[in-house]
């Protein structure tokens, strides 16, 4: 079995694999995979750790620090950090690997591991195979079973670990970096939703460093308030808030300060599409071309086929959008949830670098936040999710594939259709898109019926 998911290791604190002596685990087998990937023999591999402001990160932090360090690897301790911070900070400290304590937009008593490589990027796939099997094999040891057990190394090898006192003023000035010297937000009134999670310092005092006016909302965690209605997956306080305060425009981060969303001076929700709309086509350097997702709205599609943009679709999960932007070498991608990969300013998802690319947008075209969508309109969804008895792949039964290729032809040019599984539960999520929302309607609960009658 694998324990890495799309995203890292996560699930509800307590339960495997987010337990204590399993987290231990991780952090062992993990430092033995670096050390024997280490080019440098004569130095000691090294690796940062981060977290978000859930409770149980001071449980899990203590934990990994203590795997690394008996496995001879030495860590440097990060405290409350958005995570595009600590994949910065792995790649400025030459770490050997960042580790991210966090289960981003997930409630508090939640939490996960994500793991980053020495240049800030996802941990290769067969880095993270080597890690998940030595845990395979340690979790399925006996305690009779020493040689599978964790064999410490030597007292005078054991790995150090250091507190980074000045990792939030590092992080702050590469994200100030990323914006324009020649402008500033001296102008603007920005309200920012900090999720009471990483990026509840950071993210405000950033803005403020570039002369905003900042009105800071959910910015005092407590350990379990963390994305508690509040943040990018709640983003209905912060459209209230602009409104309020009279903003020029609204930033909602999510707990682990990747994912982000805004909001106009008008209080409209502007997602992830919106946001790659107005940097593909107005930004610094007009994008050659843009990667989605499966789940991206197909108005972003027919908005940038109408600016001559290309654009193609990833699997879900930055992972995939960042793989489709290497392979065909552009530099901007992103889902409609809000992880926005500007690669020419960063390496990972940032929340914060994201944001302040669209201001610098608005203050280089002199426009609000609305009048830079204007030429994007999202197309009316229908998400319809059929639960079954067992999974079950529609797309084994003729009779389903052909009720799909005939609503994939009506749609065809003006809207689309997506069949996909869950990886979770027995459960298949129909989604239809069209420019007429009747028919949008219409069309999912009747292929969501169809499968149900079909398959159970």
């Amino acid at each position: 079995m694998s324990y890495f998911g799309t995203d890292g290791i996560r699930g509800k604190f307590g339960q495997l694999p987010i337990t204590p002596d399993f987290i231990l685990k991780l952090g062992y087998v993990t430092g033995r995979v670096l050390i024997e990937n280490n080019d440098n023999s004569n130095r000691k591999p090294s690796v940062v750790i981060g977290k978000d402001t859930r409770l149980s990160g001071y449980v899990i932090e203590g934990a990994l620090q203590a795997g690394f360090n008996a496995a001879g690897v030495d860590v440097h301790m990060l405290g409350p950090l958005p995570t595009p911070a600590i994949a910065h900070i792995t790649r400025s400290f030459h770490a050997d690997a960042g580790v991210v304590i966090s289960a981003s937009h997930n409630p508090y008593y939640d939490n996960g591991i994500k793991l980053f490589s020495g240049n800030g990027k996802k941990l290769t796939d067969e880095m993270q195979n080597a890690i998940n099997d030595k845990l395979q094999a340690m979790m399925n040891a006996s305690h009779s079973d020493n040689d599978l057990l964790m064999p410490i190394v030597d007292p005078a090898q054991l790995g150090k670990h250091t507190r980074i006192d000045d990792a939030i003023g590092r992080y702050i000035e590469f994200c100030k970096g990323s914006f324009p010297y020649q402008y500033d937000l001296g102008h603007l009134t920005v309200v920012v939703d900090c999720a009471n999670g990483a990026g509840y310092s950071v993210a405000p005092r950033v803005m403020r460093e570039l002369g905003a006016t900042v009105i800071a909302i959910n910015n005092k965690p407590d350990g379990i308030n963390i994305n508690a209605n509040c943040g990018s997956t709640h983003p209905e306080g912060l459209q209230k808030a602009v409104l309020e305060h009279n903003a020029d425009v609204g930033i909602a981060l999510d707990g682990d300060g990747d994912r982000i969303v805004m909001v106009d001076e008008k209080g409209e929700l502007v997602d992830g599409d919106g946001i790659l709309y107005v940097l593909a086509t107005q930004g610094q350097t007009r994008a050659e071309g843009v990667v989605g997702t499966l789940m991206s709205n197909m108005g972003l599609e027919l908005a940038l086929q109408n600016e001559g943009i290309e654009f193609t679709r990833a699997k879900v999960g930055d992972r995939y959008v960042m793989q489709e932007l290497e392979a065909n070498d552009w530099i901007l991608g992103g889902e409609p949830s809000g992880h926005i990969l500007c690669l020419d300013k960063s390496r990972t998802g940032d929340a914060i670098i994201a944001s302040l690319q669209v201001l610098a947008v608005m203050q280089s075209q002199g426009k609000a936040l609305s009048e830079l969508t204007e030429g994007f309109e999202i197309l009316p969804q229908k998400l319809v999710n059929v639960r079954l008895n067992q999974m079950q792949d529609p797309y084994e039964y003729e009779e389903l594939v052909t009720a799909f290729d005939k609503a994939q032809t009506t749609l065809e040019g003006r809207g689309r259709l997506l069949i996909r599984q869950s990886g979770t539960e027995p459960m298949i999520r129909v989604m239809v898109e069209s420019d007429d929302e009747i028919e949008c309607d219409v069309m999912a609960n009747d292929l969501a019926n169809h499968i149900k009658t079909v398959l159970g």
